[in-house]
């Protein structure tokens, strides 16, 4: 268990609080010290050793040329590294933070968390409703399960459950993922084991580990609910990494109807590192390997099958499920009312509530 997944936000507010004063500023050696350590985990971790070599050896000429001479805040430093890092690297995990309390060891999957990190880690996951936004039955029928982060299994996989069973009802469901930032493989392939009938176990995913050269497989898995009615997808620019693992799950399974913007392009996991004096790298160490495809979404998105605007995704998705509905409905009253219902969701119009008898 990474508890740097888990206790994002104790971190956060050790963070804030620790920048309230503002840190002295950096001297040069203390600069040249940082890009050499970056370098150097660059080389020793990154999951593709050519490009490694090459961007680490390019930080390093700028930080010599006077290229971060200006950048004598940590923040300042951190985002010109940032910027250099995946504009050189062409990789959008890449990322350098400055995080006095980071702990290299909640990056250590041998770690054991004692119970009050657990307890902790459990209780952050709770105020994030378990990275459910919105549940919600719309009009005619239809799901909407709004999901914006795959945090650990063990905390979310019962609230995902217990989403989809309050939608196990629906006609067909809407999945949206337009402000999924990633997280968890295993919690994405929990997911998405919701959506086959009982028996049918697929392999959903692969992660190839650079440092362990060792690759990972994430296959179905059994579950309490499933639900075999059509599914709709909606992406924007802003799906990231695991939201984007998801979405291409889905697609290159043949299982859900993908609506909206390319993702963002982001396919290669990875940790943060400490590079020294206060500051931190997110360094990709892996990359994701479709079964069916045998490739990724890294740099290219996920490719919607319904391209419209993020913002227009919803109603297109709701609009097509209830043009389905109606063409197999046989009953004139309720066809007229779902006529209705597609009337007002076309033009943008909320269902009117009624409060009274």
């Amino acid at each position: 268990m990474r508890l740097r997944a888990l206790l994002v936000l104790p971190a956060l507010v050790v963070t804030l609080q620790a920048q309230e004063a503002p840190p002295a500023p950096l001297t040069p050696a203390q600069r040249k010290a940082v890009v050499a350590g970056l370098a150097t985990s660059l080389k020793a971790q990154y999951v593709f050793p050519d490009v490694a070599d090459s961007v680490g050896k390019a930080l390093v000429a700028k930080a010599a040329a006077g290229a971060y001479d200006q950048a004598d805040t940590p923040k300042a430093f951190a985002e010109a590294l940032s910027k250099d890092l995946r504009e050189l690297g062409k990789d959008g995990h890449f990322r350098v933070r400055f995080d006095p309390a980071f702990n290299p060891r909640d990056e250590d999957e041998d770690h054991v968390p004692t119970p009050a990190e657990v307890a902790e880690a459990r209780q952050q996951s709770a105020r994030r409703a378990f990275g459910i936004a919105k549940v919600e039955q719309l009009p005619g029928n239809v799901g909407y399960l709004d999901i914006r982060g795959f945090g650990p299994t063990e905390f979310v996989g019962p609230a995902f459950t217990a989403a989809l069973q309050i939608l196990s009802g629906t006609e067909a469901l809407i999945l949206d993922l337009r402000q999924n930032g990633g997280g968890d493989p295993e919690s994405v392939a929990f997911l998405v084991s919701h959506f086959f009938a009982e028996g049918d176990v697929r392999h959903l995913n692969s992660i190839y580990n650079r440092p362990k050269n060792a690759t990972r497989q994430y296959w179905t898995s059994p579950v309490a609910v499933r639900y075999t009615r059509p599914v709709y997808v909606l992406t924007a620019r802003r799906t990231f990494s695991g939201g984007e693992e998801c979405a291409y799950d889905f697609q290159t399974q043949k299982r859900a109807t993908l609506v909206g913007e390319v993702t963002g392009g982001g396919a290669n996991p990875g940790h943060a590192v400490a590079l020294g004096h206060g500051f931190i790298a997110f360094i990709p160490t892996g990359r994701a390997v479709n079964p069916v495809t045998g490739t990724n979404w890294e740099h290219v998105g996920v490719k919607p099958d319904v391209a419209v605007p993020a913002e227009e995704a919803l109603k297109a998705a709701h609009t097509a499920i209830l043009k389905g509905i109606l063409a197999k409905e046989k009953d004139a009253e309720y066809r007229k009312r779902l006529e209705g219902i597609l009337a007002r969701v076309e033009k943008g119009e909320a269902e009117p509530a009624r409060y009274g008898r």
